[in-house]
């Protein structure tokens, strides 16, 4: 007999893998370096001309004791705020690391972000210091600073602060290139000499793993940026379990040039690579060519890249140069992942597919592909709950969990989900509900098996004429053309239907776009209702910092071209 409980899409934690560990992130550093202190453990290069740094594990350790030490000399006690705005770079690692020993709490902060974005990141989060690069591509953030606390003017190096703008942020640290108004990393890390090594220790010793040790701000595309607050507990441990799902082990190279400041880096690639006691060789921003010059000298793996950075090194021109047929898995995320891309990556690097479905408030990984399943499962779904997550189905109107295979609002539970956003309760309240569950804003469908698609986000569906359209399910049809080389689906106003459908499509390289074939292509394969009516070709797609195509920003084009009669409708 079929119970109720049976046919809701509704997956139980259950036990199986590694147990959850009450660790901090500093404590794992040390037991990593005890066993293994020859073992490389992170390289990062910074580009032609910068140089890079690498440690072994040992290494490792004691340079980041150091910053540790150096930290505490100038008074940054447990529980303050402390943000960090840097491309990837080897004081970023070590950063990462020297707080979570010292039980400050890392603010991670995009170095894109423009004067205005950074006053409210910094206010907000009640951030004590700041460490931070001079500038970052275009972005002069030094300037930037200047602009929102005039009293830096006549700030002498490393003086604290005591302004009305920005009062609670006192202590500025610059990297390379600092201006005279903020202390330099160096010399910050030339008072180590004040603390010993029994002081850190002790210290340490107080940091529980329950603590915050980090907050991420989410990209804020619909109102002001949240600060999640992530655990050592929940980061440390979605970690290890990402590993051990993965296969993760030492003699894993893991290449990566996804930003630190994103957990997409410093968890994903910083954490799983510590836990696993592999290498992580990272860079400071991706390019292409860079990349796989990296990836010849150092074969790795695992890849950790987004679609469009694997796009971008498969259809480099140099690609076939380059020894690249080193890889056991292709580590990507996202709501869109072309099947067609990961059969490309299998063919020509030997990678098998990893594809996670994870939320930066989650710590961040929910779902993860198993080596079980078959390479055509692995592409189908973002794969099974990682042990111990707890998720549902539930309809976004009601709240009432759906049945399996039915679409609605994905849900988690468990050790994984954030401590709330940071001094807002409002929001933490909307987005966690008195069960606990973290609603995600994730359309979704899950399968008996714990498979896991995800077809949407509750703002993205379209509603056309009543009917439901999930723009993931038409840019899978149209990447399976030969033409196409990146597909994006938004919905645009429509008079008489409400919405209509516009795709942004790029082209392979070498090709002319047809959209009236392309229009045929889907015709062929899907309802006459999902058929987009506009077709824009694009020769390159707004993103975000960590590479992800920035949906807001076409959704925005769309309706700008629809008004303005620039965009017209495929002939059908």
């Amino acid at each position: 007999m079929t119970t109720e409980l049976d046919t809701r899409a509704w997956w139980k934690p259950d036990d199986s893998g590694p147990e959850i560990l009450e660790v901090t992130l500093g404590e794992m550093l040390d037991r990593q370096a005890a066993l293994h202190p020859s073992r490389p453990a992170v390289t990062v290069d910074e580009g032609a001309g910068a140089g890079g740094s690498a440690w072994s594990y040992g290494e490792l350790r004691d340079a980041v004791d150091e910053v540790a030490r150096g930290l505490m000399a100038l008074g940054l006690r447990r529980g303050d705020h402390v943000a960090v705005m840097a491309q990837n770079c080897a004081e970023w690692v070590l950063l990462e690391y020297a707080l979570a020993k010292t039980g400050a709490v890392l603010v991670t902060v995009n170095p894109a972000l423009l004067r205005d974005e950074l006053a409210y990141v910094l206010g907000q989060s009640r951030a004590r210091a700041l460490i931070f690069a001079p500038g970052y591509r275009s972005n002069d953030i030094a300037a930037a600073l200047q602009e929102l606390m005039p009293d830096l003017a006549g700030l002498g190096d490393g003086r604290r602060r005591d302004g009305t703008e920005l009062p609670g942020l006192e202590l500025l640290i610059g990297l390379a290139g600092a201006p005279g108004f903020a202390m330099p990393f160096e010399r910050m890390c030339a008072g180590a000499v004040a603390v010993t090594p029994g002081e850190l220790a002790a210290r340490q010793a107080e940091v529980q793993s329950g603590d915050v040790c980090q907050i991420q701000y989410t990209s804020g595309t619909t109102g002001k940026p949240k600060g999640a607050m992530l655990t050592h507990r929940s980061t440390v441990n979605n970690a290890r379990l990402t590993a051990d799902r993965g296969g993760f082990g030492p003699s894993d190279v893991l290449l990566s040039a996804m930003p630190l400041f994103h957990t997409a880096g410093c968890v994903c690639n910083v954490m799983t690579m510590l836990v696993s006691g592999g290498h992580l060789v990272t860079m400071d921003s991706f390019e292409a060519g860079r990349m796989l010059q990296l990836w010849d000298a150092h074969a790795p793996t695992v890849l950790n890249a987004v679609p469009t950075m694997m796009t971008r090194m498969l259809e480099h021109p140099d690609f076939a140069r380059y020894r690249t047929r080193t890889l056991r898995k292709a580590f990507t995320g996202g709501t869109n992942i072309p099947p067609s891309l990961m059969r490309r990556m299998k063919e020509q690097t030997g990678g098998d597919p990893l594809i996670l479905m994870g939320m930066t408030e989650c710590s961040p990984v929910i779902t993860l592909t198993s080596p079980d399943d078959s390479f055509e499962e692995q592409l189908a779904t973002a794969g099974t709950p990682l042990p111990r997550t707890e998720i549902r189905i539930v309809d976004p109107l009601t709240g009432a969990p759906c049945a399996w295979g039915e679409s609605g609002e994905l849900c988690i539970r468990g050790y994984t989900t954030m401590a709330g956003y940071f001094d807002m309760p409002e929001k933490t309240a909307e987005t966690i509900d008195s069960e606990g569950w973290l609603h995600s804003g994730d359309l979704a469908v899950l399968a008996p098996t714990g498979h896991l698609r995800i077809v949407g986000r509750l703002k993205d569906m379209i509603i056309r004429g009543g009917e439901n359209v999930y723009p993931v399910e038409i840019e899978e049809c149209l990447l399976d053309h030969e033409t196409v080389s990146q597909a994006q689906v938004v919905g645009v106003p429509d008079p008489d239907l409400g919405e209509e459908i516009c795709a942004f499509v790029m082209p392979a390289p070498g090709v002319q776009l047809d959209p009236q074939a392309l229009q045929a292509h889907c015709r062929s394969r899907m309802a006459r209702h999902k058929m987009p009516k506009y077709i824009q070709p694009m020769d390159a797609l707004p993103l975000t910092a960590n590479g992800k195509v920035q949906k807001f920003a076409l959704r925005d084009e769309a309706a700008r071209l629809v008004a303005s009669g620039a965009l017209v409708p495929v002939p059908r």
